[in-house]
């Protein structure tokens, strides 16, 4: 490992961080770096792996890298404290640091945090410990039925205006899109994705449909509208559900879609399909047996369903920050995870697809549509939150960037189905 080096700043140079600083609304620290300071900043780039990263302490001082590659980001600590609670728990201590702006990057946000997600830090003993610690150790969230009812309510309660400002207007899908085409809109590959998961389930008029986790309702609109099926939808957020119910209403397909405001392991009735995108997130690994239960119960014997989540090459909890302060009691799933859905009800997964690249895509069209609608957050809001929900969808990017995250797409069937199709030409054609 190479030495890193240290240049001091200039006055006039430093007083940018400090009027920075006071437009955020905090303190700054103008006390002397000390050794120690400069020792712990080396033992941080350490663990960084030396990283093309430029850092700026409170008093103007800089640090680098040796090496004199090209810088991606600037990363600025404007109190001593602040680098002490990142050193501490960066994981969980950066997200608060920047939410308050105490620490700041100027450049490419979503690219100075794939520096820290590739970096060995994220596979040192001390991460892989701290996964195996007991939940209530690690902070997370259970998802028991009362405790899902609040993890959902703090995430997707906090008002449908927000939500409307950034995703696609007319179906709110807050999940992947999908992108045959890469010069697609964001509005154009939601769409395409409500489609492609229409033809995998390769619905039939009048068939029956149960959904768990429906969001805005767009999928359940978009399957009763193009493919003349019934649709019951599940979703314990009361926000959503008032929206999705009128706009079904208001589009009149409310004889053929209902939306239940209900927990999914409430799921009754018996139905020829199970659909469930971007919910699985919510569910946690200790309830999938119980999940795949509810499924077996109320699927038909000839029965089909799709699974669509966020997930992982390997078992890992979700991010200590956005799950404290962004996604509580959320956990994406590795596939062999996933399997304890099915497994022990003997479904048949008849195929697996991953769009991670899709959602890396979705998310710089989130991103992009979020910052022009800052100021409008702001006032909903405040900076606070404003800085916190764009390190979210930044180091979303930065996490399915680095496959630290994936995107699965899980089809599934009763084991007897016989009239499968011979190949995928179904999913693509005109």
């Amino acid at each position: 490992m190479q030495k890193n080096k240290a240049v001091s700043m200039s006055e006039s140079t430093s007083a940018v961080g400090g009027a920075g600083a006071h437009n955020l609304g905090i303190g700054t620290s103008r006390g002397r770096v000390t050794n120690a300071d400069r020792w712990l900043v080396r033992q941080l780039y350490a663990l960084l792996d030396d990283p093309s990263l430029q850092l700026r302490l409170w008093n103007g001082e800089e640090f680098s890298a040796s090496d004199d590659g090209e810088l991606v980001a600037r990363v600025i600590v404007r109190e001593r404290k602040a680098l002490y609670r990142l050193l501490g728990n960066p994981n969980l201590h950066f997200g608060d640091l920047y939410s308050a702006g105490a620490i700041d990057v100027e450049g490419d946000l979503a690219a100075a945090l794939e520096i820290a997600y590739r970096a060995p830090l994220a596979n040192s003993t001390i991460a892989q410990l701290h996964r195996r610690l007991p939940r209530v150790l690690r902070g997370e969230r259970a998802n028991s039925l009362r405790g899902s009812r609040h993890n959902i309510h703090h995430h997707y309660d906090i008002g449908n205006d927000f939500y409307r400002l950034w995703l696609d207007p007319e179906y709110m899908q807050y999940t992947c899109a999908y992108y045959p085409s890469q010069d697609m809109t964001l509005d154009q590959a939601q769409v395409a994705k409500l489609e492609h998961v229409c033809r995998k389930l390769q619905l039939q008029p009048g068939e029956s449909v149960v959904e768990a986790g429906c969001g805005w309702g767009g999928l359940a609109r978009y399957m009763a509208r193009h493919y003349g099926v019934k649709v019951r939808s599940y979703n314990i957020s009361h926000q959503q559900i008032v929206y999705a119910s009128e706009r079904a209403e208001a589009e009149g397909l409310a004889g053929q879609v209902e939306y239940v405001e209900d927990d999914y392991r409430n799921i009754s009735g018996e139905y020829d399909v199970f659909v469930s995108i971007g919910m699985l997130e919510h569910v946690g690994r200790d309830n999938y047996q119980q999940m795949g239960g509810v499924v077996d119960r109320c699927l038909k014997d000839n029965g089909r369903g799709l699974i669509h989540s966020i997930g992982r090459n390997r078992p890992a909890p979700m991010n200590a920050w956005i799950e404290k302060r962004i996604f509580p009691g959320a956990y994406p799933p590795s596939l062999r995870e996933m399997m304890d859905i099915f497994e022990p009800w003997g479904f048949s997964v008849l195929d697996v697809e991953n769009l991670h690249l899709h959602y890396t895509r979705t998310l710089e069209h989130w991103l992009e549509r979020y910052e022009h609608n800052a100021e409008h957050v702001q006032a909903m809001f405040d900076r606070h939150f404003v800085r916190a929900w764009r390190l979210y969808l930044a180091g979303s990017i930065a996490a399915f960037t680095t496959g630290a995250l994936q995107l699965f797409q899980v089809l599934f069937s009763r084991p007897a189905r016989n009239d499968l199709p011979w190949s995928r030409a179904h999913l693509y054609g005109e």
